[in-house]
C-alpha cells in the first residue's frame, strides 16, 4: 500500500518532486502556531500528518480546512511524551512512507517559580516538550535517512534563548531542543536532511492570552505581538525554499525582542 504517492530516488529533494505526493508531519497541528504551520504547508502542496493529544474537535476542524485547500490530511492522536505511544503511531508508517518534511510544534507551560515548582510541573514539560522531540524524530529518522532527503524543522521558544523568570522548566525544554537539533543537524546533514529551529517570542496564541500586554509591547520593537501566520510563514519557507543552505541554524521571530 502507497498512500498515493509515488516512490521517488535516493537524495531527491522534496521541494522539486510538486504535485500532492510531498508529506508533512506536523506534531501538534490542532491549534495556535501548529495549526497556522499545517495549513501552509498544505496550501504549498503537503499532504498532512496532523498529530495532536486529545483535542479531537479542534483536529477535525483543522482536517476539514486542509481538505478544502484539495489536501489529505490524515489525523494521528497521541501523546508525544510517550515512547511507546509514539512509535506505534508513527515507525510503521514512516517506514512505508517516508515524510518529506517534519515539524516538531508540541509543547506546553507549566509556569512557576522553581522555589515552588512541583516535580510534576518540571517532568510534565520535559517529558512533552524535549522528550517528545526524541520520540518524534527517533520514530521517523531511519526512514528519512534511508531515502536521503528530508526537512525538519524544530519549533523553540525566545525562552529557550534568553531564559524567563516563571518559566525554568519551559525555558530548560526549549533550550534543550535547540541544542538537539544542531546536534542531530551535524549527524544528517551528509545524508541530504535540512534541521533547523524557530524561536517565536510573543505570538497570539491560548498560551499567550492572559500575559499583560502593556508591559510587554515596550520591550518589542515592532510594538505588535506576532500572528502565527508570522511563525508559519518561516516555517514554508524552510520547508519549501528550492536553494537552501541554512541548516543548524535559529530563527527568531520575536519582532526584535530577543537581538
Amino acid at each position: 500500500m502507497s498512500r498515493g504517492r509515488r516512490c521517488e530516488g535516493p537524495g531527491e529533494d522534496p521541494v522539486k518532486n510538486g504535485g500532492n505526493d510531498r508529506i508533512a508531519l506536523v506534531v501538534g497541528g490542532s491549534r495556535g502556531i501548529g495549526r497556522a504551520i499545517a495549513l501552509r504547508l498544505a496550501r504549498s502542496g503537503f499532504g498532512i500528518w496532523l498529530t495532536y493529544r486529545g483535542n479531537h474537535a479542534a483536529a477535525q476542524s483543522v482536517k476539514a480546512e486542509i481538505e478544502e485547500i484539495g489536501r489529505r490530511c490524515d489525523l494521528l492522536a497521541f501523546d508525544v511524551s510517550s515512547y511507546e505511544e509514539t512509535k506505534a503511531a508513527l515507525e510503521e508508517r514512516a517506514e512505508e512512507t517516508p515524510p518529506d518534511v517534519v515539524v516538531f510544534n508540541a509543547g506546553i507551560t507549566r509556569d512557576n517559580l522553581l522555589m515552588w515548582m512541583t516535580k510534576e510541573e518540571w517532568d510534565s514539560v520535559l517529558s512533552t516538550n524535549l522528550d517528545g522531540f526524541y520520540h518524534v524524530v527517533r520514530s521517523v529518522l531511519f526512514s528519512m535517512l534511508r531515502v536521503k532527503r528530508g526537512r525538519i524543522v524544530t519549533v523553540s521558544s525566545a525562552s529557550g534563548q534568553t531564559g524567563q523568570p516563571g518559566q525554568v522548566n519551559y525555558s530548560a525544554s526549549k533550550s534543550g531542543l535547540i541544542g538537539a537539533s544542531k546536534a542531530l543537524a551535524r549527524e544528517v546533514g551528509k545524508r541530504n536532511i535540512i534541521v533547523n529551529v524557530v524561536a517565536p517570542g510573543m505570538i497570539e496564541t491560548d498560551m499567550t492570552h492572559e500575559l499583560p500586554k502593556d508591559k510587554i509591547l515596550p520591550l518589542i520593537p515592532l510594538q505588535r505581538f506576532g500572528s502565527a501566520e508570522d511563525v508559519a510563514s518561516v516555517v514554508n519557507f524552510l520547508c519549501t525554499e528550492e536553494h537552501m543552505y541554512i541548516h543548524g541554524q535559529v530563527i527568531g521571530i520575536n519582532g526584535g525582542l530577543v537581538i
